[in-house]
């Protein structure tokens, strides 16, 4: 019986393996190598457009090494992208580069080194017993550590199979028709319901000559051959095309499909010789996700902005998080922890956060910060923990905190006397585009204060990974920090943290970044919080926040103070002005007061401006947060609290994502109702009353009128 037993074991251990076949490669690499793919797809009006920081590189050369110890000899199945060798203990390497090659029976240690210097140099491997996995160890010829894959949750992403190349992904793409085409003389004009990117498809090609595709986000973008953003242009011969953007050589068809990928409402096709193009598709590229997040309730208006605040964020994520789809296409690292925390809320999609975290931090060493940009070297940090918190995933955390520490070793090496961050040499002190000039010199509240949570997220990761040494030193760092902020901003007389220092000097400029970051890390007291509500968050003569970006840290400050009323009405005017004008998809700014086409323009060009760009979809993540009232109180949903408000609505309903399933939520002036099957233990919060919420049973708690009223979040 015990050999039956033992023999099962065996069996489902090996299928259990089996099911974990992967490609595999050194951690991060692919998601580098990728990042610096997309990072490099920008163009204007036909001109490569590169990053200006630096892009590091994948290895080029790595060691996979496992120990086995087999039963019987085995045959291994084997293929890589690059050269490959294979050493089997220390007996030299195998004659050539064979598919196939045998393991002897007993304990060996497998040594397989894959280089390819243009794509990851990744391994796949199968025999009866050992498979490519995480188990493998993988060595740049310096630290060994554990290969990655990606997992289940990439979908289509996972690289089960031989032919499953990593560096062959890529997005699914679907034929969409516009919604009006016309010609006129040798131009076809085409627009499509809402903005998309994908590739443009010409179709019904004849004749010889050249095809000019001009695109834009409007229609006047589009007409606008001189200065529309994106272009491309086309050579057609009777034997060949040429595409001129990528001077890409192809058979000569009937129907062309462009090479780049373009963002696009509408296009403008100019034949010039004796070409004709009958029509035009799209083809969308976008990802497969599920839309596991969702709002409705009885404002129509707030239910279209959340629904095109989910488009736009499903728009931008990609291969990895990118904050625009028509400019700039990049990773931006303070972009990019917005569009996490409303992905949490709205797709759950976890694998892009680790995919564009580790493209974002790059290798060692460190020489600039992220982006080159201060402030967004920070908010990579803090990222870290709050993944960690929706998802539970100390794993990850594991994998990242040698370029954690090592990126902190950086900001510290630049810290002034005092212990503070300024902005050195090379360094992009960014904030905010803001609607007027403000100082960027000296001591920044707002710098201090995301620098503060960063010391905080190394504490906290640090403990996660059971370093006691450096959990104490980053613990004993950012409390000595938070013992100087508040001393050296506050300024009582002006009720308000003040912007910054100049020669040691505090300066009589007020600004609501520093404030409300001070209520949103809790580093005030109940009477300075309602002063800084009072004389800056509602002080009209504050200098005005123009950006979607900083607009989300306004209103969760906000909401933190309890104003959630307000917060619903400027969501109304801010979101739902651009919808009025026209907007499928969020934009980089809004100023109603501009008119059109002026308020198209930016960065000194009349198209410049991004009208669909990530960090404008932040609806979809308070509308989650403060209004469904979900979050995580510990990670990964283990426990969790619900803290709803209804605001001026007549009812509500959605669901949070978590890892463990969804938490449905609906709520009427009367009563609440929680379906939280499958997730861990939850509390509903009501007021000043605690209700234990059970994941085994839909639960409906009846409401008092003074129960409805959102209350100060510490």
């Amino acid at each position: 019986m015990k050999t039956k037993i033992l023999l099962l074991f065996t069996v489902v251990a090996m299928t259990m393996q089996v099911a974990a076949q992967s490609w595999i490669w050194y951690p991060g690499d692919l998601d580098i190598w990728m990042g610096n793919k997309i990072n490099n797809l920008r163009t204007e009006r036909g001109s490569f457009y590169p990053a200006f920081w630096r892009a590091d590189s994948h290895e080029q050369t790595v060691e996979y090494v496992k120990t086995v110890e087999l039963a019987e000899a085995e045959d291994m199945e084997i293929r890589t992208d690059g050269q490959y060798g294979i050493k089997i203990d220390n007996h030299g390497y195998v004659f050539g580069m064979p598919e196939k090659f045998r393991v002897p029976k007993g304990k060996h240690t497998l040594h397989i080194a894959v280089h390819n210097k243009e794509k990851v140099p990744a391994l796949w491997l199968r025999g009866k017993t050992v498979v490519s996995d995480t188990t493998w160890t993988v060595t740049n010829y310096a630290v060994p550590v554990k290969a990655d894959t990606w997992t289940e949750a990439d979908g289509n992403a996972t690289f089960a199979t031989s032919q499953q190349l990593p560096s062959a992904y890529h997005l699914s793409v679907t034929p969409v028709e516009p919604i009006r085409e016309s010609k006129e003389g040798k131009e076809l004009f085409a627009e499509w319901q809402r903005e998309r990117i994908g590739y443009l498809q010409l179709n019904g090609v004849k004749g010889n000559g050249r095809v000019c595709v001009y695109y834009g986000e409007s229609p006047d973008e589009a007409r606008d051959k001189k200065y529309s953003y994106l272009t491309d242009e086309v050579a057609f011969t009777t034997d060949s095309i040429t595409d001129l953007s990528t001077l890409t050589v192809s058979r000569r068809t009937d129907d062309y499909r462009l090479a780049c990928s373009r963002a696009m409402r509408y296009a403008l096709v100019e034949c010039k010789g004796d070409v004709s193009v009958e029509s035009v598709t799209m083809q969308s590229e976008m990802k497969d996700v599920a839309w596991r997040g969702s709002f409705e309730c009885s404002d129509t208006l707030l239910n279209r902005i959340w629904q095109v605040g989910a488009y736009t964020l499903h728009l931008t994520d990609r291969e990895v998080m990118i904050e625009g789809i028509k400019r700039d296409r990049w990773m931006w690292s303070g972009d990019a922890i917005q569009s996490y925390l409303m992905n949490y809320y709205a797709f759950f999609d976890t694998p892009v956060v680790k995919r564009t975290i580790w493209a974002l931090r790059g290798k060692d060493p460190v020489r600039q910060h992220i982006n080159t940009i201060l402030d967004y070297t920070f908010f990579w940090f803090n990222s870290i923990y709050d993944y960690y918190l929706y998802t539970g995933d100390k794993y990850f955390v594991r994998q990242i905190y040698p370029r954690m520490v090592s990126l902190m070793e950086y900001v510290q090496g630049r810290l002034n006397s005092r212990g503070m961050v300024e902005g050195r040499h090379g360094d992009w002190v960014f904030v905010d585009w803001s609607p007027r000039k403000m100082s960027k010199d000296g001591e920044l509240a707002f710098e201090q204060l995301v620098y503060l949570r960063s010391l905080q997220t190394m504490q906290q990761c640090a403990e996660l990974v059971e370093n006691t040494g450096d959990a104490e030193r980053y613990g004993e760092q950012a409390k000595q920090l938070s013992k100087l902020i508040i001393p050296t901003f506050w300024n009582a007389e002006r009720g308000a943290v003040m912007h910054h220092t100049k020669d040691g000097q505090l300066q009589d400029e007020v600004t609501r970044y520093a404030n409300m970051f001070a209520v949103l890390y809790d580093m005030l007291d109940e009477s300075q919080r309602q002063s800084v509500l009072k004389n800056v968050l509602q002080n009209d003569s504050v200098m005005k926040i123009s950006t979607p970006y900083m607009r989300f840290y306004e209103l969760e400050a906000l909401c933190a103070l309890g104003q959630q009323k307000q917060v619903m009405d400027e969501m109304r005017s801010y979101w739902g002005g651009m919808l009025a004008q026209g907007a499928t998809t969020f934009w980089e700014t809004f100023d109603p007061k501009e008119g059109y086409p002026q308020r198209l323009a930016m960065y000194g060009n009349r198209y410049g401006k991004s009208l669909c760009h990530a960090w404008g979809a932040s609806p979809v993540y308070l509308l989650g947060k403060y209004y469904l009232g979900v979050r995580p109180t510990k990670p990964g949903y283990a426990e969790w609290e619900c803290r709803p408000c209804l605001g001026d609505l007549k009812w509500m309903k959605g669901d949070v994502p978590t890892p463990r399933g969804n938490i449905h939520i609906e709520m009427t002036s009367k009563q609440i109702t929680i379906d939280s099957k499958g997730c861990g233990p939850g509390k509903l919060i009501i007021g000043q009353k605690d209700v234990v919420v059970n994941p085994d049973q839909r639960m409906v708690v009846s409401l008092r009128s003074d129960e409805r009223r959102p209350h100060s979040q510490k």
